[in-house]
């Protein structure tokens, strides 16, 4: 595999979306850098993260929500792959957090639905934005909670149906409450989430 990798390189050079060294998408280090696994099991939801959101973790995720490195999706999916795989039954389905409208048409495409991909996953969509919300990374803690309430809602019928939230971070676990929020109305049960990463302060805030 290094070989193939090799040769490709010299035909399509790339940097490393993590570290920028040359010739990867994600380089041997940068993959070995992804974890150690978090979990939460205070709180209002159960959250299981393959890594807290620092260093590597926060620049392959920077890369590929804002500079468009879908190439590096991979090695972030297979991070997240054994915690669904261990959260997973044949009674639940995954139920991704979607982006809003303004996010999606911005990149052009759907972080957590491609981790997902990535992961060897293909969940239909759950859930749906109803609204447009403020960008959560300029609002404290009360105020991404206000920002969030009521801007989603299940897709469809899921009376009786049990669910996986999936999202790519998780910061003060605002976005992930109203994901269960929806869902839990519309007739569903959330029985816990998965993320790539989590910040140190949201497991600050729940202990």
């Amino acid at each position: 595999m290094n070989l193939l990798l090799d040769a490709l390189a010299v035909l399509l050079p790339v940097e490393c979306a993590g570290c920028g060294a040359a010739d990867r998408s994600v380089c041997a280090a940068c993959r070995a850098a992804i974890g150690p696994p978090v979990q939460s099991r205070a709180g209002p939801l159960a959250v299981s993260s393959a890594a807290p959101y620092a260093g590597v973790v926060r620049e392959l995720v920077l890369s590929l929500k804002e500079h468009g490195r879908t190439d590096a999706a991979r090695a972030m999916g297979a991070a997240i792959e054994p915690l669904l795989v261990a959260a997973l039954d044949r009674d639940t389905e995954l139920a991704l957090v979607p982006r809003s409208r303004g996010a999606y048409r911005r990149r052009g495409f759907d972080p957590v639905g491609l981790l997902v991909a990535r992961a060897g996953y293909r969940p239909r969509a759950v859930l749906r934005s109803t609204r447009s919300t403020a960008a959560q990374k300029s609002l404290d803690v009360d105020a991404r909670a206000r920002n969030q309430v009521g801007s989603l809602a299940a897709v469809g019928r899921i009376e009786g149906r049990r669910f996986l939230l999936v999202d790519d971070v998780v910061t003060t676990g605002a976005t992930l409450i109203e994901a269960q929020r929806a869902i839990v109305e519309a007739g569903g049960e959330v029985c816990g989430a998965v993320t790539l990463a989590a910040t140190p302060r949201y497991f600050r805030q729940i202990q």
